[in-house]
Order: structure tokens, then C-alpha cells, then sequence
């Protein structure tokens, strides 16, 4: 087990609210280096944070921090974002590949736009950023890239209400188990992770029932938990693997989850679980 995250660089997309900043926060409490790599530099009204705003915290939790403008659904702009990280930092440890698009829509019911964005951001914007960062991590002493992806249930359930989306996480998942094969000789962990429960982030918020599916779900810190879990352990000795918080979590010892209940008290059979378990 490598000791924690000090003086690591961490690339990680999306990472200007919900998931991404839970996991750059709790990186940053070891002291590490944050690169935000997100596209929200001014404030949105129905978003909470930018890249700045996440930047500050980060700083303020013990980490160092680097605000980039980054749609990773351009290359140019990935590949400026991690040029600028090297030179700042001296190099990248850890990618992790959060950046994600959702649209629960039918075949029909789901437009071309929709989903090109979806596989743009999910399946293309995780290759794209771990093909600009492989070449860094082959330097550090302890290389992973995360994937903020399901376990690939191949099963009819999960594709026939938003196949478009199912086909774009899944994506996500199949970059796991080819590059963790192909990495290996380069002693770079690749790995996904994945809630139980359903996470309150601005996609629930907004996206997937407002606030009575918030008070079903769970805080991001568990999700942020769980990946300090996985980055701090030997990446020569854990790849491959399609991780689910809870589970992670449990193995390595917790016991009690209240704490990260959008709603004190609530039972665990109220909790809402994820797609795709």
C-alpha cells in the first residue's frame, strides 16, 4: 500500500463539482497536485462551481491546484491541459477520467446531437485523455488511470431503455479491461469505479428526478473514498478491476455508511440504487 497521495498529480476531468472535485478533495488532504480539467469557468445557474471556485477549495483542503479549460471532446484542448500540467507539476501520476454526458432516452426519443455528446465526452473524451497522459505516466513510480464507469453487465435490462447511453458508459468500461491488458507491462493500474447507490451530483439535481431522488442518494465523498482507495494502492498489483464503492470500501474495512446519506437516518433499503448492478 503506497502511503497516500502527497506531492502526486492527479488529472482529472470534470472535476469542477460533484464527483471529480469530491475526489480532488480528498487527494488535496494528502497534499496533492489537482489538475481541474473541466468546462465551466464562469458561473451557471443551474450548475454549482467552476473551475476557479473548485480550485480554491482544493487549495484550501492542502493541495495545490491548476485550473484548466478542458472539452474533452477536443483533443487540442486535452493535449494543451496536460502539457501545461507537466510543466507545472513535473508530471502526471494519476488520470482520472470522470468527464461524463447522460441522456436516459429511448433509440428514438434520443437526438443525433445527444448522442454524439454522450459518446464524445464518455467513450472518446476517456481515450482521447488517456492517450495524452500515458506517456507521462509511464514516469511515475505508481501510475493509475480510474474510470468513473460501470462493471460491464452485458445484460438486455441495461441497454433497452437508453441504449445511447448504455453504449457510451460501457465504453468507458471496455477502455478498462483493454488498456489494463495492454498497460500492464508498463506497470500502469487501469480500473473502473462505480456508485451502489445513486450520487448527489448536478446530473441528479437537474437531470434525474430534482430533489427526490436527492434525498435517496448518497454524498460524493463516497465515490472519493473509495478512488483514494484504489490510487493508494501498488498499481502493479491492482488492475483490471471493476470496482463498486460499497464493496471497495467494506473490504477495506468501513462499516458505517450514515455518514454519507443525503438524508440522515434513512434506511439502506430506501437508498436508490445506480444503473447497471
Amino acid at each position: 500500500m503506497a502511503l497516500n497521495l502527497k506531492g502526486k498529480t492527479i488529472f482529472i476531468t470534470g472535476a469542477s463539482r460533484g464527483i471529480g472535485k469530491a475526489i480532488g478533495l480528498r487527494a488535496a488532504r494528502d497534499g496533492a497536485n489537482i489538475v481541474i480539467a473541466a468546462k465551466t469557468a464562469e458561473a451557471h445557474p443551474k450548475l454549482e462551481g467552476t473551475i476557479y471556485t473548485a480550485k480554491a477549495e482544493i487549495e484550501a483542503a492542502g493541495g495545490k491546484a491548476l485550473a484548466c479549460i478542458v472539452d474533452v471532446r477536443f483533443e487540442e484542448q486535452v493535449q494543451e491541459a496536460v502539457k501545461l500540467a507537466v510543466a507545472t507539476f513535473g508530471g502526471i501520476d494519476v488520470l482520472v477520467n470522470n468527464a461524463s454526458a447522460i441522456s436516459l432516452t429511448g433509440t428514438v426519443d434520443t437526438p443525433m446531437k445527444r448522442y454524439d455528446l454522450m459518446h464524445g465526452v464518455n467513450t472518446r473524451g476517456t481515450f482521447v485523455c488517456s492517450q495524452a497522459c500515458i506517456p507521462h505516466l509511464t514516469k511515475s513510480d505508481n501510475p493509475h488511470i480510474l474510470n468513473i464507469s460501470p462493471p460491464l453487465n452485458m445484460e438486455a435490462r441495461w441497454f433497452g431503455p437508453h441504449v445511447a447511453y448504455t453504449m457510451a458508459k460501457f465504453g468507458m468500461s471496455m477502455c478498462v479491461l483493454g488498456m489494463a491488458e495492454e498497460l500492464k507491462g508498463q506497470k500502469i493500474a487501469v480500473n473502473a469505479l462505480w456508485p451502489r447507490t445513486v450520487i448527489a451530483t448536478a446530473a441528479v439535481q437537474n437531470l434525474l428526478g430534482g430533489d427526490a431522488t436527492m434525498k435517496g442518494s448518497r454524498k460524493p465523498d463516497i465515490m472519493a473514498d473509495a478512488a483514494y482507495a484504489i490510487l493508494t494502492r501498488k498499481s502493479t498489483e491492482f488492475t483490471g478491476n471493476f470496482c463498486v464503492d460499497e464493496t471497495l470500501l467494506r473490504e477495506a474495512g468501513t462499516a458505517d455508511f450514515s455518514a454519507y446519506s443525503m438524508t440522515p437516518g434513512i434506511k439502506d433499503s430506501e437508498l436508490l440504487p445506480d444503473y447497471f448492478l
